[in-house]
Formats: C-alpha cells, structure tokens, sequence
C-alpha cells in the first residue's frame, strides 16, 4: 500500500487493495521499520540510508529518495489475488498528492484543503478512523494557491506526525491521540506564498519549503526545531549570499555558479525580491556528507523578457549543512528558465560505480526531459542524457 506513486491523484476516496497481512516482511528490520538488507542487490552498491521495511515514515520512504522496500509478501504470482478490503473518502474533491504514512498498525492521510489529517487503524477490521485532526487553515490561501489544493504528505518524527498547511503553516500532531503538540507559520499568504510540500525531519530539525512563484514570492527553505517548532533557520533563493547563506564554505563546482551574491546580480534591480525559486518538491539527506539537497523552482516573474540575466538560484540543486543552512555547493541547472522548468523533483542518492570508480552519485530526473547525474560531494555534473 505505501508503494503508491505520490503523484496518485485519487479523487474523493481511496482504497486498500491486500491479500496478505499489510505489514508483513521476510526481511529483517529495526524497530524503526528500516533495513539495509536487499535480496539481489548489486555488488558495489551502497545505500544511503535504510530503506522502508514494513513502515513508511518519511515522504519518500528513505532519506536517499529511492522510495523502495524490501516487502516480498505480494509478487508476481498471487498478485492477482489482490482485492478491495476497505475504502474511506475524504469528501475532498481535489488531488490527493500525498502518501500515506504507516506507522506500526496505524495509517495516517493528509487530504488537500482543508488538510485533515485522518488516522485509520489497520488492526482492526474495515480499517475504522481512530481519529481525525483538523488544523482549520485560513480559506483565503484556496484562492491565492496557483495550481490546485494539494497536499504532498507528512513525515513521522519524535511520536509525531509533522505536515504543512495550504497557508502555510507546518503543524505537528500527537501520533497516538491526535492533538496538537506545536504550530508554526512559515510564511504569509497576502504575499501569495503557499505551502504544499511534504516536510522531512533530519536530526530533529524540520525542513520545509514554499509554493507560489507564480505570485511575485521569493523561495525559500526554513528549518524548524522538530521538538518545538521554533524556526532554526532561513535560507533563500535569491537575494545576498547572506540571505541564501553562503559563506567561505560555498564552494561550487563551476565558474558559472561562482562570484559574490549572484542571487543579485544575476537579475534587474530589486527583481530577485520577485525572483521565484520557490521549494516544493523533494529533500534528500547523506547522513555521511551531513548535506541536505533540494531543488529550485522556476524564476519570477513567469514572462523571462521582464528578467535578463541567469536568475540565480531558480532551477538550481543546493547542498547544504542541516544544522547550520550554510550552502556546500549549487549546481544552476537551467539559467534564464523560459519554459517553468521548476527542478524540484527528487534528488536520488546512491554509491555506485561510474566509470570504474564507486562515486557518490545524486541522480536528478529533470523537467526538461534529461537525467542529470552530479557528484554529491563536490557538484560536478558526470553525465546529463535525455529521457
């Protein structure tokens, strides 16, 4: 079940299709629901992180975006015996882009707008609601939000289940009693941000980004205290290297990338503060590196005559210290974007060989149809080939 594609777009309801027990696995696990144990993995191959074994607690499964799990009890030949056991609606007439959580016996959905958080309990027959949270978010943000209501899941963290609301607002919530622990604003929607990304917790600290670089917003990403929601940090997509934190650290792999506050430079005057860039996809995480990496969202304002320049740093990949926010390195995949190539999308980490050599590989799966592959380390860009 929290194989489904993220992109699922079910309208008004879903359904629960098994015929085996839901959290069952030959593999061995930690009490985290993790394993690094791949029957069949290639030699030379390394994981990141722990993959997802009988739980799903982050977006994407796992900090290395590989949204794989182990679970054998379903394959190729009973796979037809697969059939409807439970549908729950949500009466919410609009995409549903995020995947559930299952957190030992117990599944947690985030709709769209009003973003209900519903807990269904997988133990029990018909799989009955335990509870339902509603955050109650202001109803303005439905007619700010540019492209739909949706909402692209929640992450599990410290007993709590922690997601963004439509205007944005990051809320975390008891796992087991469904009340609110903290709630956090992020941003402002009479500016016109939004946020409907799906948060993910590394070291106790929350990363979250923004939407709306439709609307004149300027992207960013804030780190919040997972405990109690305090905001750690912010860094954004435009602007002086302090406002996107770079420091003597930054050191990126091209010249193209390289120079002092590019993030104003690269754009008329005072049109960075509109620049776009916003952040509303997907942040992996090396444990080893201790980097975080994300991608950027397309320029603003839309129409490119209105902006010369590179526009940095829309349509970038970012390195970055979790801790501190200071950026390692940024790779600008597309300058001077025409065509809303927003490079937001997941950001696969793995150690493999290339070339005869094991690297640290991020494989980017971009927008305008090319498979960019860099090293993690250092953001030298290895291979770009279309799809």
């Amino acid at each position: 079940m929290h194989q489904f594609s993220n992109r699922l777009a079910y309208r008004l309801a879903f359904s629960v299709f098994i015929s085996f027990p839901l959290l069952a696995s030959a593999q061995t696990k930690n009490e985290n629901g993790m394993t690094t144990n791949i029957p069949g993995a290639l030699p030379n191959i390394h994981l990141v992180s722990p993959v997802a074994n009988g739980q799903w607690t982050m977006p994407a499964g796992d900090y290395g975006n590989i949204r794989y799990s182990p679970l054998n009890r379903i394959n190729s030949t009973n796979v037809q015996n697969m059939h409807v056991v439970g549908t729950m609606s949500t009466g919410i007439p609009h995409g549903h882009e995020g995947g559930p959580l299952v957190v030992g016996s117990t599944m947690y959905v985030v709709t769209p707008y009003p973003n209900k958080l519903i807990a269904l309990d997988l133990a029990k027959p018909g799989y009955p609601a335990k509870w339902t949270f509603d955050p109650h978010p202001d109803i303005t943000s439905v007619g700010i939000a540019c492209c739909d209501v949706v909402n692209r899941g929640a992450s599990y963290a410290d007993g709590k289940i922690i997601y963004a609301t439509l205007d944005a607002t990051v809320v975390a919530v008891d796992a087991n009693t469904g009340q609110q622990a903290w709630r956090t604003t992020v941003g402002d929607i009479h500016y016109g941000e939004t946020v409907t990304m799906a948060p993910i917790v590394v070291k106790d600290i929350v990363f979250v980004g923004n939407s709306g670089g439709e609307l004149g917003v300027r992207g960013k990403l804030t780190a919040l205290d997972a405990k109690t929601g305090k905001i750690k940090w912010t860094a954004f997509s435009t602007g002086s290297d302090s406002d996107v934190r770079i420091g003597s650290d930054f050191k990126p792999f091209y010249t193209k990338d390289q120079g002092k506050d590019l993030g104003v430079k690269t754009w008329n005057p005072d049109q960075w503060k509109r620049g776009g860039g916003t952040i509303w996809g997907w942040i992996s995480y090396d444990p080893e590196l201790n980097l975080i990496y994300y991608g950027t969202g397309n320029p603003g304002v839309w129409n490119p005559d209105m902006r010369p320049g590179d526009n940095k740093w829309s349509i970038c990949i970012f390195a970055r210290d979790p801790e501190t926010g200071m950026a390692k390195w940024a790779y600008q995949i597309e300058k001077h974007d025409w065509y809303d190539h927003d490079e937001i999308m997941e950001n696969v980490l793995i150690d493999m060989p290339w070339q005869g050599k094991v690297r640290k590989l991020l494989i980017h799966p971009g927008r305008a149809g090319f498979v960019y592959i860099l090293d993690r380390q250092t953001g030298e860009l290895l291979s770009a080939q279309k799809f």
